[in-house]
């Protein structure tokens, strides 16, 4: 019987970062296996990188409210019995029932440096307010948007001349690897997240974690 961890993946999109984790698991980099993909966007691209059993798509449109919608998705994802739960470009904000019933095993990926620029046009607002760098986070999950305890984090210069798209595109060469790294960690256990506080190895995380140019992370 296989031991490895099990991830479901939550997307509203092409799954560029669903990509990455299957061939990290496959590249034999990431003990763990895709057991889910669900989607808010039946024609989400992302649930074709799984076998048909393996995935779940509904449009919120046909519940009668947010919350029905997320007892639908929980009840699916909860059947599918993850040990952890990827948001990989999933757009649309989680309830407060849904993040309680997966509290401590649900991350997301956000493209900043958290707590700057919660939410949406991330890129275009660090060019706004002139900084020096950018970068993305991954953290749990809480009810409030993007506002979870960060585990860790990748960082990109900001260059002259940078459009959102080009800032966009060298975040996104940094998030892949942070996101296999981070699941790294959470997947050989030795990452705990209690009240909000983070412990790795045992001791207190203070600060994220810092993605290296090898790809690995540092305390």
């Amino acid at each position: 019987m296989s031991t490895r961890s099990r991830i479901a993946v939550l997307a509203s999109g092409r799954g560029s970062n669903l990509q990455a984790i299957l061939a990290a698991i496959e590249a034999g980099r990431l003990d763990a296996e895709v057991v889910a993909v669900l989607s808010d966007k039946p024609d989400a691209p992302a649930l074709h990188h799984v076998a048909s059993e393996r995935r779940w798509a509904r449009s919120p449109k046909a519940f009668a409210d947010r919350d029905s919608f997320d007892a639908a998705l929980g009840d699916a994802l909860a059947g599918f019995r993850p040990d952890w739960v990827v948001c990989a470009g999933y757009m649309r904000i989680l309830g407060p029932a849904f993040v309680a019933r997966f509290a401590g095993r649900l991350v997301n990926i956000h493209p900043s440096l958290l707590p700057l620029y919660k939410g949406l046009h991330t890129h275009a607002r660090a060019l706004e307010a002139g900084d020096a760098e950018h970068g993305a986070s991954v953290h749990f999950v809480v009810p409030e948007l993007d506002a979870g305890t960060v585990l860790a984090q990748a960082r990109v210069p900001v260059e002259p001349g940078d459009s959102p798209e080009t800032l966009a595109q060298r975040v996104l060469a940094v998030e892949h690897p942070l996101l296999i790294a981070s699941l790294q960690w959470l997947v050989a256990g030795r990452v705990a997240e209690r009240e909000g506080h983070l412990e790795v190895d045992g001791h207190p995380l203070f600060i994220p974690l810092r993605l290296d140019c090898a790809g690995k992370l540092n305390g």
